[in-house]
């Protein structure tokens, strides 16, 4: 017995929110304000953020700080646009 091949004809005319990925993505666009991130995620994202931060800002601080232009600190008017 030979399995039966799947249609895609059919892909097109079905109503909107089928639970079809295509349905929904067409829905999706059409409707942009109804779409929403659910509470969940957008806590789990904030509190992500938050964590993030604070990360950053303790390697920051661990790090020991370095002076870029430490020629420039001498002498601001030494500089070679004031050769005259």
């Amino acid at each position: 017995m030979t399995r039966r091949k799947k249609t895609r004809s059919l892909a097109d005319k079905v109503q909107i929110r089928t639970g079809k990925r295509k349905d929904f993505k067409k829905w999706r666009h059409e409707n942009p304000d109804q779409v929403t991130s659910s509470t969940r995620y957008t806590q789990k994202k904030r509190q992500q953020r938050k964590l993030q931060a604070a990360r950053k800002l303790a390697r920051q601080e661990a790090g020991e700080a370095i002076t870029i232009h430490p020629d420039r600190e001498q002498g601001e008017d030494d500089g070679p646009e004031s050769s005259d």
